[in-house]
């Protein structure tokens, strides 16, 4: 069985920094072919968000800024590879089915060599355009390990935690996300 990158969404920021965000659970590639000929100068904000770090959804063709690494049966993985050429034909005027699986199998079997990880490894992307050419960068992000000399509330902790306190008459904050990003635009 292979592995594929499905996309992960830890957090609503991925659905207010690109123009459509993948839904959690999609099977993912690179994408980086939506970019091939285009003038980065020319994308609006969200599409340079995409261009700088996302994953391609395979379903929503929406934009993920993390993923997973999670194991594909081989019936699943044909499938992709049919989908994502017959995307290729409808969006991008492949000049014909073969040659459109043909680069599907190409990005599926580049997704799949990014997944030479555990399960559960999650992945993300960095790209810059250097000298005309876009350059990939990938990372990986792995849980850390339990430090036994640690106690259980702090092994592994992030610098910071919240706990809800119940009880608490606390000042709510509110803010308005979709009225900040509207100001940007």
């Amino acid at each position: 069985m292979s592995k594929l990158p499905r996309t992960l969404r830890l957090d609503p920021s991925d659905t207010f920094i690109f123009e459509r965000a993948a839904e959690p659970g999609e099977w993912a590639v690179s994408g980086c072919f939506i970019f091939w000929d285009i003038d980065p100068d020319a994308l609006g904000p969200k599409q340079r968000a995409a261009l700088r770090a996302g994953f391609l959804g395979l379903s929503s063709f929406g934009w993920s800024t993390l993923c997973t690494v999670t194991s594909v049966s081989a019936q699943e993985r044909a499938s992709l590879v049919e989908h994502l050429a017959e995307r290729l034909m409808q969006a991008f005027g492949a000049p014909s089915l073969e040659e459109a699986r043909g680069a599907a199998e190409e990005e599926i079997a580049f997704a799949e060599g990014l997944c030479d990880h555990p399960e559960g490894t999650v992945l993300a992307v960095q790209r810059q355009v250097e000298n005309g050419e876009i350059r990939e960068r990938f990372r990986t992000l792995h849980a850390r390990e339990k430090d036994a000399a640690r106690d259980g509330l702090h092994a592994g902790a992030r610098a910071f935690t919240f706990h809800e306190i119940d009880g608490e008459d606390m000042p709510q904050d509110e803010v308005d996300l979709v009225g900040l990003m509207r100001k940007d635009t």
